[in-house]
């Protein structure tokens, strides 16, 4: 998940906390030899721990997102993602829980909040016609390649040579690629990928999104893996910026929710509009970080 947005998904259990203890504190938390210790004692060492405060913080927060933009996260909406998450990870999913300390319910809330926060960037940040025009410059469709790997640059130039004399790549591949992960598939990579991937090597997709459909590459190309000739299975090209819209600003708005500066100054309006009231003296500044970045954004 988003790092942003991770401060409205942790401490669950001490949000409920929160929630108990304003409601009734004088009630008994632990009773023990010497005493006991009430939970208007508990909430006042509570309160003094940043933790204790990180908490209020979060449930301030995801009280007025679902108060702002719970119309527009439908319980499908949750479930759609849930069951994606699901899909995704198969028989492990359970496990996969449990390694991240979630139940079920926990995830489906988890989804929830990161959906009204997305919700709330998109109403209150707009995607200018220059920060498109600036996400089409380097948009790249999904392309599908094959490779062939060599140690050497001379090595790779004598696979140049064998296909210029009119060699099938795949069978090069399969003869001269050291790949052994897809020499035998005729140095399919297997895969899509776009200019979002960050799994392969920068240089290797630059060269990659160069090549229209069918061609391969003339000179071999340096990753850390060594000396890579490509070619390109299926490039449908760019097209027009307007046929891929939605694409664009999916992206802009992703990277948008990665950003902490951008989220904190769109959190800080819907802190702002949501007027909040904090009776406590002792907690008068749990929201200076977002009040302060409100200030700022003027």
């Amino acid at each position: 998940m988003k790092n942003t947005m991770k401060k409205l998904v942790l401490a669950a259990a001490s949000i409920v906390a929160v929630a108990t203890l304003a409601g009734c504190s004088s009630k008994t938390v632990v009773s023990m030899k010497g005493g006991k210790i009430t939970q208007d004692e508990y909430y006042k060492e509570m309160k003094k721990s940043t933790s204790g405060q990180s908490t209020l913080q979060t449930l301030i927060i995801t009280k007025a997102l679902e108060n702002q933009y719970g119309s527009k996260v439908s319980k499908a909406k949750v479930t759609k993602e849930y069951n994606s998450f699901k899909k995704q990870y198969g028989t492990n999913f359970s496990s996969v829980l449990a390694s991240n300390s979630l139940t079920a319910s926990q995830l489906k809330e988890n989804i929830r909040t990161n959906m009204l926060t997305e919700a709330a960037l998109k109403a209150n940040k707009k995607i200018t016609s220059k920060k498109l025009a600036a996400q089409w410059k380097t948009y790249e469709p999904k392309v599908e390649v094959q490779y062939i790997l060599s140690k050497t640059k001379a090595d790779a130039e004598a696979v140049i040579k064998q296909l210029n004399a009119g060699e099938d790549f795949a069978k090069v591949a399969k003869a001269k690629s050291i790949d052994k992960t897809t020499k035998n598939n005729g140095g399919k990579l297997g895969t899509k990928f776009d200019d979002t991937d960050t799994s392969l090597n920068s240089d290797f997709k630059a060269a990659a999104f160069k090549l229209k459909t069918g061609e391969y590459t003339k000179t071999p190309v340096k990753t850390s893996d060594g000396y890579q000739v490509i070619r390109m299975i299926n490039n449908p090209g760019k097209g027009k910026m307007s046929d891929h819209t939605a694409d664009l600003k999916k992206r802009i708005y992703n990277t948008w929710l990665s950003d902490s500066t951008v989220m904190q100054q769109v959190l800080a309006k819907v802190i702002k509009k949501a007027n909040v009231d904090i009776k406590d003296s002792d907690l008068k500044n749990v929201l200076s970080s977002y009040t302060s970045a409100s200030s700022s954004a003027k």
